[in-house]
């Protein structure tokens, strides 16, 4: 089955869409990645969606214009990806959305919101759409993220130690595999971490300001003012001071609260900063708090993807927490190796797309798209809803053995970014 994954993360700068040939081979899924195009959303949209998420306030007229604008943005991805990915050939279309809102409260998820109605990306491909993949998780009490645990805990299975997959995107997430889970007596965990970009991204677009120009960068491109900068210490201090980060897994968050006013309120307490200091403190932030996450658990790699792998300063002072430290002297031990989802196939700026692939194809199977331990429901349950392409709808069987391994073969396809990150 061929299979186009459709994400927008919570730096909402682009549509990622990655096609995969999916094939059951006993219980080893095999994935094939047939390549990824990434769209970037046109200025007026990107700044419609920026002005109506939270901190702001949105009527239900903004969310309904986003809902069909986004909706159509995600078709036009999929028209694109299915014509020169899969040659005309895909069988299925798998869209996360664009989160807007997760209602997290004292530690439990009440609800989530992804917009882009899926009934434009079926009309304009003629493709059955599976879609809303995080509430049915909601329901069953769980967090609703991160979803993509299930394929994590299925690609990392059997690799020795205790591996790690980290996505760096708007928010920093993680799935643990312990031993590779089999024999281990330890359930898989996921949750993530805090901000990851965020707060950086945050920073970097409020130095710009109204009257930057039209492409002005919203984000540290490679880091560079991180590198310039020096962390302040009183602000890390303040920051990490945050309940979230020692609130116990499974747990999930982001921008409702790591957003801008979030920080200008912790740099009130601070003597004015040059905005590199900033973002070389915001930087050492994310490196610290998932170094954090993931240090009791005895991780011996850290698998990374995601668009924060683009930012070598802070992949250089992740890899700092993780081993020997860092010259500016706030560094950590551990010795744990600091990888990219490449090297195992999977390209970093496209993995989540692929996830959602994955995702897609367990859900039109029948399959379970989640693992409770992961994300704290109930049970495991067939996630998301099926909008029919072209007339009639016709689903393939639900097979004897459900998949437990997922492996990648031919490695990565083509990577055509339209965009920075």
């Amino acid at each position: 089955m061929r299979v186009v994954g459709l994400m927008s993360g919570t730096s909402y700068d682009a549509i990622d869409a990655a096609a995969a040939d999916l094939s059951l081979h006993g219980d080893t899924l095999v994935l094939t990645p047939l390549g990824m195009i990434s769209t970037a959303y046109d200025d007026d949209l990107r700044a419609d969606l920026a002005g109506a998420l939270p901190p702001a306030g949105a009527d239900l007229a903004t969310v309904c214009r986003l809902d069909t604008r986004i909706g159509q943005a995600f078709a036009a991805a999929a028209v694109r990806a299915d014509e020169e990915l899969c040659g005309g050939r895909a069988d299925l279309v798998a869209s996360h959305g664009q989160t807007v809102f997760h209602w997290a409260e004292d530690g439990r998820v009440r609800g989530t919101l992804q917009i882009g109605e899926a009934a434009w990306i079926a009309e304009a491909t003629g493709r059955p759409v599976v879609s809303g993949f995080r509430t049915r998780d909601v329901a069953a009490g769980g967090q609703g993220a991160p979803l993509v645990s299930i394929v994590d805990v299925m690609w990392l299975r059997g690799r020795p130690g205790v591996p790690v997959a980290l996505n760096l995107g708007g928010i920093g997430n993680v799935t643990v595999v312990p031993g590779g889970v089999a024999g281990t007596g330890r359930e898989p965990l996921a949750f993530d971490t805090g901000p990851a970009n965020a707060l950086i991204d945050a920073a970097v677009a409020a130095r710009a300001g109204r009257d930057a120009p039209r492409h002005a960068p919203t984000m540290d491109v490679d880091g560079a003012l991180a590198a310039r900068g020096t962390v302040h210490l009183p602000l890390l201090r303040r920051l990490l001071a945050d309940p979230y980060y020692a609130r116990p897994a499974p747990k999930t968050t982001g921008k409702e609260l790591f957003h801008l006013p979030y920080l200008r309120a912790a740099l009130d307490s601070c003597e004015p900063l040059s905005v590199e200091d900033v973002v070389a403190t915001l930087t050492r932030l994310t490196a610290r708090t998932v170094a954090d996450a993931i240090r009791p658990f005895g991780a011996t790699e850290v698998i990374a993807s995601g668009g924060g792998t683009r930012n070598p300063v802070l992949m250089d002072r992740l890899r700092e927490e993780l081993g020997e430290g860092g010259a500016d002297g706030v560094g950590g031990r551990g010795g744990c190796v600091v990888r990219s989802s490449d090297e195992l196939g999977l390209p970093a700026g496209a993995k989540e797309a692929y996830a959602f692939a994955v995702l897609g194809w367990l859900t039109a199977h029948g399959l379970p798209g989640t693992v409770p331990s992961c994300t704290g429901a109930r049970r495991a349950s067939v996630l998301g809803s099926i909008t029919p392409g072209g007339p009639g709808l016709r689903l393939p069987r639900p097979p004897a053995t459900a998949p437990v391994r997922l492996t990648v073969d031919g490695g990565p396809g083509p990577v055509r970014p339209d965009h920075l990150r």
